[in-house]
């Protein structure tokens, strides 16, 4: 009879740790963010969502506020590393990078607006600009002078 009540008690114990070990596993997430959450139960037309600020630095994985009536929640974004900040949550279709311009040492090109993503407010058209490549281009079949 004893053994019978320490086999009892220990799977109790063993099930009682296994439900907060799973409890804790599914709240916590390794400090990753809850992908699955949305800013209460709103349409994303109702939900405003502000900038994506990143965790490190001035790019990679970040959080920004989804808010929709009193609630608030922080869900994840993304900033890539080689792109414009300021118009990170805007898609453009972008021309061909324009001629070296040689007082500035920077060649542009324009995109237009297709489509804005989070509600922000985005320019029909904008302009980059990156500095030329110090390279010059070699013909095909010339070689290094030494």
């Amino acid at each position: 009879m004893r053994s019978l009540f320490s086999v009892t008690l220990l799977l109790l114990l063993a099930l009682t740790l296994t439900a907060e070990a799973s409890r804790r596993a599914k709240h916590h997430k390794a400090g990753r963010h809850d992908k699955t959450r949305t800013a209460s139960e709103c349409s994303p037309a109702e939900t405003r969502y502000g900038k994506c600020i990143p965790e490190h630095g001035d790019c990679g994985d970040g959080v920004r506020d989804a808010t929709c009536k009193d609630h608030t929640d922080k869900i994840p974004c993304k900033i890539p590393c080689n792109w414009k900040k300021d118009i990170s949550d805007c898609k453009y279709k972008f021309g061909p990078w324009g001629n070296c311009d040689a007082t500035t040492n920077t060649k542009t090109r324009s995109g237009t607006l297709k489509r804005a993503l989070f509600n922000a407010e985005c320019q029909a058209t904008v302009k980059v600009s990156k500095p030329c490549s110090p390279k010059v281009k070699k013909v095909k079949g010339e070689k290094k002078s030494n």
